[in-house]
C-alpha cells in the first residue's frame, strides 16, 4: 500500500543567470509509488530530478527523504541510485560484471555479491545472460543490465532520467512494462522522467506536469486526462479540442454560439474560461439530431479508429471515432455535460500589461522598443502603462520583428494558436494570438501594431 511520504521538496528554486529555471516547487513523494515528471524541453524535470539525486543543488528550498533534510548530502550517500539514457555500461566488462561493480567497490563478500547479482538479473527477466559481453546485447538488454546495476545497490528509490529515449518504438512499449513490473515486484519508488505523455500514463500512479519551471498539475493518470487543470495541460495530454468559453453560471457554459449543460461549478457568472473536449468523447450524427452542424474537413485511418476534422461555427474541432465520414458531409456533433471539462484560464486577463516612459515629445518606449503617437497627453519622462491585445501582436521572421522572443507554449483553440513567448532579454512574458504554427522551445520574431496599443497613466498617478 502507498502511503508513507518518502522523499519531499519545498520551496526549490534555482536559477542559472537570468534564466529561472525552477521556481518554488513544491512536491512530496510517497514510498513504493511511481512518479513520473512530465513535460516538454527546458521545464525544468531533469533539473528537479537531478536535486533529488543530488547533482545539484538549490538556490533556495529543501529536500527531505525519510523527514531529514539532506541537502548538501553527495549522491553516494543518498539512498538512491539513477538510470540515464546514456546506460554508460562497461564495454569491457560482461553482463555479470557489470551489475556487480558498485557492490565490488562498496567490497561487498563475493557470495553476497554473486547471491544479489543472480537474483536481480532473474529480476530484470537476463537470468543466463551473466557471461554475454554487453555489446552484444540489443538497445533493450543492455537497458535492463543499467536497471540492475542500479537496483543491486538496494535504493529505496531509483531515479530514471528519459531511460527509454533512445529504444525504438516497439522496445519502448516493452520496456515500460517491463520497468513497472520490476517497480512492483521489487516495491522501491521509482521517480521518471519523461516528455512522452503515453509513458506517462501507461506506467505511472501520479504525473507530475511540469512547466517552465513551474509544477501545473499533480495527479493519477486518470485526473490529468480527465480534468486537467488548464489548457497546457489539456493540450500536452493526448488529443484536445480547447476552445474559449463564457461560464454563464453554474453548470451552464457558453461556447460555438451555444449554451450548454455542464457538471462544473465554482467558476463564477460570465467569466472567460477555457473547455477541453476529448476527441473520443464527441460524437458525429445527422444534422437533425444536434444544434451543432459541421462540415467535414480531413478524415485519416489512423488503424483503430478515424480521425476527422470538422468545421463548425469557426471552430476547428478533431473527432475520433470507428465510423468514417466523407470529406465535405455536413454532419451534428454531440456530446454529453459530463464530456465538457471546465478549466480557469491560464492567463486571468489575456491583455498585455506593460510600463512604458515618455521619452521625447509624442514618443514612449518600452522592452527597447519606440514609437510615435500623436497628441500624447503625457509629458517626456512620464511611466505610462500600455494594454496590448493579443491579436495586436504579430509573429514575423526574427529579421523583420521588433522583438525577439522565445517560444515558450502553443496551444491551438480552434479558431488560433495561442502563443506564450519570453523575452529573456527584458525578463518578460508575453500573450499572442495567430494563425501561424511554429516551433516551440525556438526563437521568433514579433511585430507590434503600434496604432491599437493603448497608452494610459501609471496606477496611482493623475489621470490626464
Amino acid at each position: 500500500m502507498i502511503d508513507e511520504k518518502l522523499l519531499e521538496l519545498k520551496n526549490i528554486s534555482l536559477s542559472y543567470g537570468q534564466d529561472c529555471i525552477l521556481d518554488h516547487i513544491n512536491l512530496y513523494i510517497k514510498d513504493r509509488e511511481f512518479v513520473t515528471l512530465l513535460g516538454p524541453s527546458g521545464c525544468g524535470k531533469t533539473t528537479t530530478l537531478r536535486i533529488i539525486g543530488g547533482f545539484t543543488e538549490p538556490d533556495e528550498g529543501d529536500i527531505f527523504f525519510e523527514g531529514k533534510r539532506i541537502n548538501g548530502l553527495p549522491p553516494y550517500k543518498r539512498k538512491l541510485n539513477t538510470v540515464f539514457q546514456r546506460y554508460a555500461l562497461f564495454p569491457h566488462l560482461n553482463v555479470f560484471e557489470n551489475v556487480a561493480f558498485g557492490l565490488r567497490v562498496s567490497k561487498i563478500p563475493k557470495e553476497e555479491i554473486k547471491k544479489r547479482v543472480m537474483k536481480m538479473l532473474e529480476v530484470v527477466d537476463l537470468k543466463g545472460f551473466e557471461k554475454r559481453r554487453v555489446t552484444k546485447l540489443s538497445g533493450g538488454q543492455q537497458q535492463r543490465v543499467a536497471i540492475a546495476r542500479a537496483l543491486v545497490n538496494q535504493p529505496k528509490v531509483l531515479l530514471l532520467d528519459e531511460p527509454l529515449g533512445a529504444l525504438d518504438l516497439k522496445l519502448r512499449k516493452e520496456m515500460q512494462i517491463e520497468l513497472k513490473r520490476i517497480q512492483q515486484q521489487l516495491g522501491i519508488t521509482f521517480i521518471y522522467v519523461t516528455h512522452d505523455q503515453e509513458e506517462a500514463l501507461s506506467m505511472s500512479d501520479t504525473i507530475v506536469v511540469m512547466k517552465g519551471g513551474e509544477i501545473q498539475q499533480i495527479g493519477t493518470p486518470q485526473d490529468v486526462y480527465n480534468e486537467p487543470k488548464n489548457a497546457f495541460v489539456a493540450d500536452f495530454i493526448g488529443e484536445s479540442n480547447i476552445f474559449d468559453a463564457i461560464m454563464v453560471k453554474d453548470c451552464l457554459v457558453h461556447f460555438s454560439g451555444q449554451d450548454f449543460p455542464c457538471v462544473d461549478k465554482g467558476f463564477g457568472e460570465n467569466k472567460p474560461v477555457d473547455i477541453v473536449l476529448r476527441p473520443e468523447d464527441v460524437e458525429l450524427v445527422a444534422p437533425e439530431d444536434s444544434i451543432l452542424n459541421g462540415v467535414v474537413t480531413s478524415v485519416v485511418f489512423k488503424g483503430v479508429h478515424f480521425e476527422m476534422n470538422v468545421k463548425c461555427n469557426g471552430l476547428d474541432w478533431t473527432i475520433h471515432s470507428t465510423k468514417g465520414h466523407i470529406v465535405g458531409e455536413t454532419v451534428g456533433i454531440r456530446f454529453e455535460p459530463d464530456d465538457i471539462h471546465i478549466m480557469n484560464k491560464m492567463f486571468k486577463d489575456a491583455t498585455n500589461f506593460l510600463e512604458g516612459e515618455v521619452i521625447e515629445e509624442n514618443t514612449v518606449t518600452f522592452l527597447g522598443i519606440s514609437f510615435k503617437r500623436e497628441n500624447l497627453p503625457f509629458s517626456i519622462g512620464d511611466k505610462v502603462r500600455l494594454e496590448i491585445s493579443p491579436d495586436n501582436i504579430k509573429v514575423v521572421s526574427l529579421d523583420h520583428g521588433d522583438l525577439k522572443v522565445y517560444l515558450e507554449s502553443l496551444i491551438y483553440k480552434g479558431a488560433y494558436n495561442e502563443m506564450i513567448v519570453y523575452s529573456m532579454e527584458h525578463d518578460t512574458e508575453l500573450i499572442l494570438h495567430s494563425m501561424l504554427d511554429e516551433q516551440v522551445a525556438t526563437d521568433i520574431g514579433i511585430q507590434f501594431d503600434f496604432p491599437n496599443i493603448v497608452i494610459a497613466p501609471l496606477k496611482g498617478q493623475t489621470e490626464v
